[in-house]
C-alpha cells in the first residue's frame, strides 16, 4: 500500500497484511484510491482536494485521507474507533509527517455528536461492508452538522448503496467487490 499521487507520491504506508478481520480492517487497495481520486479530479467537480477539510470515516490505515493531504488538502481529521486501525493510523501519520494537518478521533463514526468546528468540504466513508453502517455514519454526521453545505462524499460500500435525502448521486462504478459512490451534500 503506497501513496499515489502528490507530495508523498510512492511512499509505502505500514503494512497491514491481508487485513485485520476482527478489527475490520480492509485498505482501499491502491487501484481503488487511484480510481477514487482520478475521478474527483477529472470528474468536473472543480478542484475538491486543494485547501479542502476532510473527514475520513472508517479511517482504517487512513491511506484516503493521507492521499488527500498529499494532493493538496488543507486538514484532515480521522475517525475509528479501532485500537489496530488507529495504531496503523498513528504510524502512518508519522511515515508522512503530516502531525501538523491531522486529527486522530477515537469515535464512533455512527454517534459523532455536535461539531463544533467548520463543517468538511470532502468526507471518505469506507465502512465495514454490508452492514448499513455508512447510511448511519452519514446521518449522524447530517445530524451533528459535520458535512458543509455542496461538500463532496465518496462512499465505499460492497453494494451501491442509494443517496440519502438531502445528496445527489453523482457518480457510482464498480471495482471487483467495491461499489464507489460520489455524492453531493445539498446547499
Amino acid at each position: 500500500m503506497r501513496i499515489i499521487g502528490g507530495q508523498f507520491r510512492g511512499l509505502h504506508l505500514a503494512p497491514v497484511g491481508e487485513g485485520d478481520a476482527k478489527a475490520h480492517l480492509r485498505p482501499t487497495s491502491d487501484r481503488v484510491r487511484e480510481s477514487i481520486f482520478n475521478l474527483l479530479i477529472n470528474g468536473g467537480y472543480g478542484d475538491p482536494i486543494t485547501g479542502a477539510r476532510v473527514l475520513d470515516l472508517f479511517a482504517g490505515t487512513g491511506a484516503l485521507g493521507l492521499e488527500a493531504v498529499s494532493r493538496g488538502a488543507s486538514r484532515v481529521a480521522f475517525v475509528d474507533d479501532g485500537a489496530a486501525a488507529r495504531a496503523l493510523l498513528r504510524r502512518n501519520i508519522e511515515l508522512t509527517r503530516t502531525m501538523g494537518v491531522t486529527d486522530v478521533w477515537r469515535r464512533d463514526a455512527m454517534r459523532m455528536g455536535p461539531n463544533r468546528g467548520a463543517g468538511y468540504s470532502l468526507v471518505f466513508l469506507d465502512p465495514p461492508y454490508r452492514m448499513g453502517l455508512g447510511e448511519k455514519a452519514l446521518a449522524s454526521c447530517v445530524e451533528g452538522g459535520w458535512i458543509a453545505p455542496s461538500a463532496l462524499v465518496v462512499w465505499e460500500e460492497g453494494v451501491p448503496p442509494v443517496a440519502p435525502q438531502g445528496f445527489d448521486m453523482l457518480d457510482q462504478r464498480s471495482y471487483g467487490d467495491t461499489v464507489v459512490t460520489i455524492l453531493r451534500a445539498g446547499e
